[in-house]
Formats: C-alpha cells, structure tokens, sequence
C-alpha cells in the first residue's frame, strides 16, 4: 500500500514507504500531522494575542511580557535534544502522541495560573511537550516523500502553522470577549489536542530511510546502524551550520513579530484587542497560506534543476522581505492600512524560509540522523532566536519608551509605549536580512554535503 492509500480507519493512519508516483503527494498519514501542527502554533499563539490583558493583570513589563512569549521555547529548545535523539531510534507516532496529550494538559493549566510565576512554569511545561512533536514528525515525513516531493508535502505540513497563527488571531480574542476572560481560550484549546493525540499515537511509524531507498534502487531499506557522536557529525555539515544560523535569525524575527504586532497595534494604532488580533492574522497567518502553497511547488521544481537553486528562492525572499517590514513600521501609527500591506507582503515573501531551508536539511543529513538534526536546528531557532526575539525587543522597548518621557519631561511610561515598541522592532528586519545572507552561504556548500549524504547512503 502506498503512501496515498490508507485502508485503515483514522485512528490507525498508515505511514508507509512512499510510492514512485508523484501525482498525490496528500495522505493520511500526511494529514494527521499537519492538524498536530496546526494545534501546536494555536497553541502557541495564545499568549501572543492576549498579551495586553495579561500585562494588566499581573503588572508586567515589557520585558516580563516578552518573557512570558517566550517561557516555553527555553525548555522546546533544550528538551528538543534528547527528544530528537529519542525519535531517532524510538516510535516516533508514540512520542508525538503522548506529547501532544502533555502540550494540550499544560495549555490547560496555563488557563488556571493564578499568577505570573504559574504562568511561566505552565508555559515551560507545555514546550517540554511541542518538543517532542517537530523531530519526529519532520523525520517522519523525510522517510514519506523522496527529494523531489520533499517540499511540497513539508509546505503541507508547515501550513499548520499560518493556519494555526490565522485560526489563533482570528478566534482568540472573540472567545476572550466572551467568555469575559483570557483564560477561558487556553481552555477551549486543550480539547482538540487530546483527541488528536489518540490518533497519532495508533499511527504506523514509516520506515527508516526508505524514501532515498525507493527513489534510488527501488529496494526496500535495510535499517540503519546506530550512529557515534551525532552532534559532532551534523556540527561537521557546513550547510548545515549555516542552516542553524539562519534559524535563529529568522526565529528572533518570527517571534517577535507573533508576540507584539498585536500590542503595536492596539497602542501605536488604538485598536481593540479583536480587530488589532484579525490584522495580525492576516499578517502572519493569511500570507503563510499563499506563501507555502505557491512556494512550495516552485521549490520543489527549482530543486530538480541544482541542488542549491532551492534555497536560492530563501535567499531572495527574505531578503526582499526585510525592506517591506521597514516600510510598515516607518508607518509609526499613521495608517494602519500601509502597515498591513507592508507587513503583509514582506511576511508571505518571508515564508519562503520554512520551505527552502527544512527541506534541505533532508538533502544533507542521513536519514538515521534526521530528528537528531532537526532537534539541533530547533535547539539553535528557538533558545538562541525564539527565546531571544521576544526578550530582547521587550527590554529595548521598555528603554525606548522611559527615554522618551525623559526626554518629554511629562506624563506617563504607559504613554510612549506604542512608540518604543515600535522603535525595538526594527530589530525585525535587520533579522530578515541576516537570515539572507546566511542562507545564500549555505548554497555554496549544499551540493557537495548532498552528494556527500548519497554516497553514504550507497556506501561508498
């Protein structure tokens, strides 16, 4: 039975080896992981929305507000390590499942913290959960699909997180108003991760390897052998390396953006918390659908032409993206409408990012060693970037607004709020263009790691 075909029902979805045809690149398998993403960037995406009611709540700075962004991504990012390793010699739809059955629980319990100190420990708890999720699922889906398919089934798998983003910014904030609090979303969210983690725990693991195997010789593969020093032997890819610096730059700009658009808009544009979370979906959700879609195909097509002309498409984007991020935030509470094209067409431009450079790591590791790379590449994105973004423009916003009451000499910090908030995230598109120029160094050294990864797989 291919990929394509599942005669079992939804609770046993297949993940079998993947079929030489390329006119279906949807399965089952496929579809269940991509609504796990979904659920994990909803999520996720939570505290970002009601992020100005919980600032009144409990007090905080920004920088306490950064913080409470990125609480679970400093757990994500170490936790991801063992869990990558783990997913590499274990089940991995078992692990996916009971991680998602602790991410949904704690999400819960994020609900009930009574405090800032709760709220925090229940973040960290559910990042030790999504850490065992992409690892596996993004190991998974590299022994699904062969080379050439690679991004469009991952740019499936990826639009779980616009959708989440977009389902997120779009739902939160009428659930808040009316439930009459911001506690009541986290609730609503645990419900569908713990059905959903029932299916993905009866899921057949695919085996190892066998997309290279089945494009390559037509042979069944034959189990890997275990493989000594993992980190040292990825840390050895150049591409790799350059990969791991463009995550974290693209990561600190992904999450600052994800967890203050929404307070930029209520403060420097007066919005309301339900129309300032709609533009945001449309920001950083909408376009995703666009950007993955459409880039995804042209991709995949790019990379049957030279094994750098993938991430060539990454180079451009994010490096056009940066330029237009600036230009929505040189708006500066003007109109809201320019701030959301501009934003807009740099962040479709910007997804570009999830669908020339996951793939890639595919092209140069082995597949033995796939969770294990993609757990390094999250540890890099997300304690080095994810953590760093929302901290970071947090710390720069509070001193950018009490300069400038200083400099005033009147009235309020809560007053230049909205205006050192969006002085601090410049810091954005100075990211995107980083994550350019290191994207364009991986693409000098792609096609020799990936003929390197084919020999080995050969055994020569």
């Amino acid at each position: 039975m291919s990929v394509h075909e599942s005669a079992a029902p939804p609770s046993a979805l297949p993940a079998s080896p993947p079929s030489t045809t390329t006119t279906n690149v949807v399965s089952g398998a496929l579809v269940a992981l991509f609504l796990a993403n979904l659920v994990n960037f909803f999520d996720r995406s939570i505290p970002s929305v009601v992020a100005e009611p919980i600032k009144a709540e409990f007090s905080l700075s920004d920088l306490q507000l950064g913080l409470v962004m990125s609480a679970f991504t400093l757990v994500y990012a170490i936790a991801g390590l063992p869990l990558g390793r783990l997913a590499d010699t274990g089940n991995r739809p078992k692990i996916i499942g009971v991680g998602l059955l602790m991410w949904s629980g704690l999400t819960a319990a994020t609900g009930a913290a009574g405090s800032y100190l709760l709220f925090i420990l229940a973040r960290l708890g559910v990042g030790i959960g999504e850490a065992s999720f992409t690892p596996a699922a993004n190991s998974m889906i590299g022994d699904m699909y062969p080379a050439e398919r690679r991004s469009r089934a991952l740019g499936i798998f990826m639009l779980g997180l616009p959708l989440g983003l977009m389902l997120a910014f779009f739902t939160v904030g009428k659930i808040t108003e009316a439930f009459g609090s911001w506690r009541a979303p986290f609730f609503v969210a645990a419900v569908p991760g713990v059905a959903l983690a029932v299916v993905l725990y009866r899921m057949r693991d695919p085996e190892r390897g066998a997309a290279e195997h089945t494009s390559a010789t037509g042979a069944a593969p034959t189990g890997a052998a275990p493989v000594s020093r993992p980190i040292r032997r990825l840390l050895s890819i150049p591409t790799l390396r350059w990969l791991i610096l463009a995550g974290l730059t693209f990561n600190f700009a992904a999450y600052a953006v994800n967890s203050f658009v929404v307070p930029l808009l209520m403060r420097q544009y007066e919005l309301k918390l339900t129309p300032a979370a709609a533009v945001t979906g449309i920001i950083v959700g909408l376009t995703g659908l666009v950007g993955l879609v459409a880039g995804a195909r042209l991709a995949d097509r790019a990379s049957t032409r030279s094994p750098n002309a993938r991430l060539r498409i990454g180079v451009f984007s994010c490096a056009a993206a940066a330029p237009l991020t600036a230009l929505a935030l040189m708006q500066n509470g003007g109109s809201v409408v320019a701030f959301t094209a501009f934003f807009a067409a740099g962040w479709l431009l910007a997804y570009a990012f999830y669908i020339s450079v996951y793939p890639t790591i595919h092209d140069v590791v082995v597949p033995p060693l796939r969770a294990t790379a993609t757990a390094l590449f999250f540890a890099a994105m997300y304690l080095l970037g994810g953590f760093s973004g929302p901290v970071v423009v947090g710390a720069i916003s509070d001193w950018f607004a009490e300069r400038a009451l200083d400099s005033a000499g009147t009235g309020t910090l809560a007053q230049y709020a909205g205006e050192g908030l969006n002085s601090a995230m410049y810091l954005v598109p100075i990211m995107l263009a980083l994550t350019a120029v290191f994207i364009f160094l991986a693409t000098r050294t792609v096609a020799a790691d990936a003929t390197r990864m084919r020999r080995t797989l050969e055994g020569r």
